[in-house]
């Protein structure tokens, strides 16, 4: 039987899960929106489609994996991941509240590994030896490598521009915007292929920490299906204080320029999907957002947004790791 705590930390995993979804909706959503190619609740609608649709591709659960890792076996109890969630989501509906588009999965991988390194210490360990290096050297080195969704995105919207300059404009937006339908599905598809399975590695090692599995290698079918299914749900649920930033705030965004945006994003999403890395799709799509307004003029980027972005980009993991070590003390030593 499954402990009270244990049905509290899936319970709390899988709303977070809700809430990365409609904190993460923006990012799917932003540009088919902000180009009026559809409606802001069709635009959720069909984000959460693809959102789920990835269940039944994305099988190897590498990115779930190594957020199960994030924090070595010993330092890992209910207790540890139970902060690590209250802090992750404190810091998500706070950055949502005021419209900040910060990483849903740094916030949960550093709640985690704050409160672990906080364990550590109350047990007499090395705080800095209780989190996996390799792992969080992974996500630690895309925050550094997400300009590569801005570049990627550059040298799309280059190729587009130069195969479509002979064609008559109002023909070249109409094909724009069907292929936006396109592109905005293959980035919910990619999102929802990386982001469900952050939290799926953290049901995991919960049930393996409660006893209730006897290890991480071999994941129940219900943790996948109710990630997949708990995320398209909170797309549905929208973010719209975020779209407003993503959508309009870093720079206009055009139908061609969407669709080199999109693919940009979805492109760099599935390649950190095949090397396991819990890479941040917020980061991504911004960068894919500041290429394509880089490639109309450097002055089309509205750097002042850009810079406010880029200290959330730097301050989220060690934020959320310093709430996720004050809220393991507070369970820990008065409640």
């Amino acid at each position: 039987m499954m402990s009270t705590l244990l049905i509290v930390v899936i319970i709390l995993a899988i709303a977070f899960d809700y809430i990365n979804g409609f904190h993460d909706a923006a990012n799917s959503i932003a540009t088919v929106v902000s180009t009026k190619v559809l409606t802001p609740f069709m635009a959720v609608l069909w984000a959460a489609i693809f959102n789920f649709a990835a269940y039944f591709y994305f099988t190897d659960h590498k990115v779930a994996n190594t957020v199960a890792k994030t924090v070595l076996e010993e330092y890992i109890t209910l207790e540890v991941i139970f902060a690590g969630l209250l802090a992750a989501i404190g810091w998500n509906l706070f950055t949502w509240y005021y419209g900040v588009p910060s990483s849903s999965s740094h916030t949960l991988i550093g709640g985690f590994a704050g409160s672990g390194m906080a364990y550590a210490f109350i047990v007499g360990g090395d705080p800095i030896h209780a989190i996996n290096i390799d792992a969080t050297l992974k996500i630690i080195a895309f925050i550094v490598l997400a300009p590569l969704s801005m570049i990627i995105s550059i040298i799309i919207t280059l190729v587009i521009i130069n195969i479509a300059k002979n064609s008559r404009p109002a023909v070249a937006e109409k094909w724009f915007k069907v292929l936006q339908l396109v592109s905005s599905a293959a980035l919910s598809f990619a999102h929802g292929g990386n982001d469900a399975q952050k939290v799926m590695g953290i049901i995991l090692v919960a049930m393996v920490a409660g006893g209730y599995l006897p290890n991480t290698e071999h994941m129940p079918e219900w943790i996948p299906l109710t990630c997949y299914l708990a995320i398209s749900l909170g797309t549905m649920s929208g973010g719209w204080k975020i779209v407003k930033t993503m959508g309009t705030k870093i720079t206009k965004v055009t139908p061609l320029e969407g669709v080199a945006a999109e693919t940009a994003g979805a492109l760099t999403l599935g390649l950190t999907e095949h090397f396991g890395i819990p890479a941040s799709t917020t980061h991504t799509i911004t960068g894919s957002i500041i290429g394509v307004g880089i490639v109309k003029r450097v002055s089309a980027v509205r750097w002042g947004v850009t810079i406010s972005l880029l200290w959330a980009w730097v301050l989220t993991i060690p934020v959320s790791a310093l709430l996720g070590a004050i809220t393991l003390f507070i369970i820990h030593y008065i409640l």
